[in-house]
């Protein structure tokens, strides 16, 4: 199989176009038509001479994403779900802001990370995504704005599996989205979400991004924490916290710990408490989030009530929390779901 073009930085298509016997200057003009005029083929990209178009197009595949499904929400949420190359299937959202336009991207066919309340781990792990593969759905999700004139403003990379276990090709995918040649989203707009993977929490302190880290915790201990997400058993809640102080360190940046709410769970005063016990003295936000309904599951939603004396405890404690403005609920866009219906329709 062709390699995607999208798997390839700026960099890289420059060292090709030198082994084609090519003039750097065309690997800024390529890059120019894939991510600022974003044309859907190697044909359309006028200003590049016919041969070289018939080697790009004997070298490289350009598409990388077949659309199955799209559901539209009332609130403006656009849920998608692309078909990959060899049948798999991935989802991406699209969120209208009060700030602009945001998409959530996926990292992995399927997830490992086991986390108990969560879709995108029914059926398990099938296969990391290529960087070309995340970096195509931001593309093509842009595409399909162009038609209204609208522009992505901000990533946040917090769909179906775990980035930070297909690492390298996630740092890949945020090179080349950030390129100011290219799509031009600033690291500042940009939000990458990991369950805890200790080694790679280090490593990504140490890349010196502007990038911002938030983290699913979902409780305020071990011993519950290892109940609803098995990767603690791996990563123990004490070494993911060392890890996080350390980042906090390193860069300055303010962390946002991910807080799934689970009736009769994790979502009593006590447990508040302890959280605000964790977190005394961090530089980091508590994002709160009503947990969605998934069929098969058993977890309940928080009454609405509860939510807000838990987030009163948090900001009576001096911990900053908010309440994640639900968006795309009528539409099945909680990660996995979607996906988890395409599986089941397969089947």
């Amino acid at each position: 199989m062709k390699p995607f073009i999208y798997d390839y930085t700026l960099d890289e298509l420059k060292d090709w176009m030198k082994e084609a016997g090519e003039p750097a200057f065309r690997a800024d003009q390529l890059f120019d038509w894939l991510y600022v005029k974003r044309v859907r083929s190697f044909e359309d990209m006028t200003n590049l001479p016919k041969a070289l178009r018939a080697k790009l197009d004997e070298a490289f595949a350009f598409v990388a994403l077949s659309e199955i499904t799209r559901l539209t929400s009332k609130d403006g949420t656009v849920k998608y779900l692309f078909g990959l190359h060899d049948g798999h299937a991935i989802e991406t959202v699209v969120m209208r802001h009060n700030y602009g336009i945001s998409i959530c991207v996926t990292t992995q066919v399927g997830c490992r990370i086991g986390c108990t309340f969560c879709a995108s781990t029914l059926g398990g792990l099938k296969r990391n995504l290529t960087a070309g593969e995340i970096v195509a759905q931001v593309v093509t999700a842009q595409q399909m704005l162009d038609e209204a004139g609208e522009r992505i403003a901000s990533i946040v990379i917090m769909g179906s599996g775990e980035p930070f276990e297909n690492y390298d090709a996630t740092m890949k995918f945020l090179r080349i989205v950030t390129h100011a040649k290219g799509l031009n989203i600033g690291q500042r707009h940009i939000t990458v979400s990991t369950s805890g993977i200790v080694p790679n929490i280090y490593r990504f302190a140490d890349e010196n991004t502007q990038i911002n880290l938030a983290i699913s915790i979902h409780a305020p201990n071990d011993a519950l924490r290892s109940k609803l997400m098995p990767v603690n058993r791996r990563y123990p809640f004490d070494e993911v916290m060392e890890a996080i102080r350390y980042y906090i360190a390193k860069t300055g940046r303010r962390v946002t710990f991910e807080y799934a709410l689970i009736g009769g769970v994790n979502d009593r005063p006590e447990h508040a408490e302890e959280l605000a016990d964790v977190l005394n003295g961090m530089l980091c936000h508590v994002n709160l989030i009503p947990v969605n309904y998934v069929p098969e599951r058993k977890y309940v939603r928080t009454p609405r009530e509860d939510i807000f004396a838990f987030q009163r405890i948090l900001q009576s404690r001096g911990i900053n929390a908010t309440i994640r403005r639900e968006q795309g609920h009528d539409i099945a866009a909680a990660c996995g779901q979607l996906r988890a219906k395409h599986m089941e329709s397969m089947r």
